[in-house]
């Protein structure tokens, strides 16, 4: 979220950040919008004001006998108490405009982000390692997993639908040793991050408060709770009632309703839940939102965050990509790393972070390269990002492994996280930041893919043999 002030003083500049990001003009229509709040806010606050000193007067009027002016100002103040409900609307209505707008509009690019349309304007940043020589064709870690029998797509299918797997055995024992060896790194000396278990379900307010919405809806997932039939049944027969107007189908279960309205059919099926819930696409959304609502003292900060965990991802805009593999599931795990910082110390944090998420793939003895993304490619709450990608063999290219992302004080706004500084007491937004610290799924991929072997089996990194038991080969 932007401070409107800052656009009210820096429009062209403002502007001039957007067109970096391809975006049009902006601020003179965002301008506009805080003029109309702000209008709404003075005219409810004029009258409030009279309506207190019109009342006041009252008072004076009858301790003076003057009934003539009293009367005229009961019948002031009467008007101002109709009115101000309706001028509390529009102040309500206006700051919810501009509020509206601002939640659509992405962060700004730092002066040495690259300016580019997409991930070809990428530039390469460093790189680690080199790329392995075999002695035969590298497989794809689909093909090395389905023939262990450890890898099932098909099973997964039948559970859940396209974009799911099933691990069995040592691939999962696999994916589970490489999760924990990632917690067990950031949390220990020198990366020192507190580990958390977060919810898995969240608020919208959470969702809003990383940006996750509202422009990112169709991406996410959502649990949601009927009420039970009792509570819901009033509701039920109303909306049976909208829907035989609608189509003519008499005495329509809770399944038909459902089933109708992904046909057209469009009743307000919220009414029936008690609860809507979102899954998390990625700890990032409850660790940065530990803060919310807060005011934190200048002397706790940084505060450093990871967490394992499910993720969730409809992944709406993939349609035809990666349609085989892991690569790109629903359900995935993955290691996050959250920073909570002074403003001061966020860019070094960014590197710090970086360095964090890269030593995981230096362990791993994984060749990949960072590349600082693009204006056009990074994302919607961020500053400045770099992205890991990990060498694949069996694919012959890099993907992505772990994104780093310093984001200012864009969630913080959203959230209301602040801190209080040491010197002069005052209040202002912290900035935080959030990274892959990696992606266990596909740690695990690249780990098949740079480690397999002729007969299909795959060599275990030596970091990760205790955490398997001391298995050095997963064969079938």
């Amino acid at each position: 979220m932007h401070d409107i002030r800052f656009i009210r003083d820096n429009p062209d500049a403002f502007d001039k950040a957007l067109a970096r990001r391809g975006l049009p003009p902006q601020a003179q229509r965002l301008i506009a919008l805080d003029e109309q709040r702000r209008a709404k806010i003075l005219a409810l606050e004029t009258a409030q004001a009279r309506r207190n000193a019109a009342s006041k007067e009252i008072g004076e009027a009858k301790k003076n006998k003057d009934e003539e002016k009293a009367k005229g100002l009961l019948s002031e103040v009467a008007a101002l108490k109709s009115s101000i409900p309706a001028m509390e609307t529009e102040e309500k209505e206006g700051s919810k405009a501009l509020n509206d707008a601002l939640a659509e509009i992405p962060n700004l690019p730092l002066d040495e982000v690259p300016d580019g349309k997409d991930e070809k304007d990428n530039v390469e940043h460093r790189r680690f390692g080199t790329e392995r020589d075999y002695a035969f064709a590298p497989k794809q870690h689909f093909d090395l997993g389905e023939a262990l029998g450890q890898m099932d797509f098909e099973t997964a299918a039948k559970l859940s639908g396209a974009r799911f797997v099933v691990l069995k055995k040592s691939l999962a024992r696999m994916e589970r040793a490489l999760g924990q060896f990632m917690l067990d790194m950031h949390t220990n000396e020198p990366h020192n991050y507190t580990e958390v278990a977060p919810p898995l379900l969240v608020r919208d307010d959470v969702m809003f408060g990383t940006a996750q919405l509202p422009k990112f809806a169709e991406d996410q997932f959502i649990a949601i709770r009927r009420l039970p039939d009792t509570a819901g049944s009033r509701v039920m027969a109303e909306l049976q009632s909208d829907l035989q107007k609608e189509t003519g189908v008499a005495d329509p279960d809770f399944n038909m309703l459902l089933t109708l309205s992904e046909a057209g059919f469009q009743p307000n099926l919220d009414l029936l839940f008690q609860e809507r819930k979102w899954l998390i696409p990625t700890a990032e959304v409850p660790l940065t939102n530990l803060v919310r609502e807060s005011i934190l003292d200048e002397s706790q900060l940084p505060l450093r965050y990871t967490a394992l965990t499910p993720c969730f991802r409809a992944e709406a805009g993939a349609a035809g990509k990666d349609t085989r593999g892991m690569i790109r599931q629903h359900q995935f795990t993955k290691v996050e790393l959250v920073s909570i910082t002074t403003p001061e110390q966020s860019k070094d944090e960014h590197e710090r972070m970086l360095a964090c998420a890269e030593e995981v793939l230096k362990k791993l003895d994984l060749h990949y390269r960072v590349m600082i993304l693009s204006t056009g490619d990074m994302g919607f709450a961020s500053q400045k990002t770099y992205d890991i990608e990990v060498w694949l063999p069996g694919q012959n290219m890099y993907r992505e492994i772990s994104s780093c992302s310093i984001c200012g004080e864009f969630q913080a706004r959203r959230m209301n996280a602040r801190y209080r500084t040491k010197e002069s007491r005052a209040v202002r937004h912290v900035h935080t930041l959030n990274g892959s610290g990696v992606a266990v799924g596909r740690a695990l991929i690249a780990v098949m893919e740079t480690y397999q072997q002729a007969d299909g089996s795959i060599a275990v990194p030596d970091v990760l043999q205790g955490y398997m038991g001391g298995m050095k080969k997963i064969e079938k």
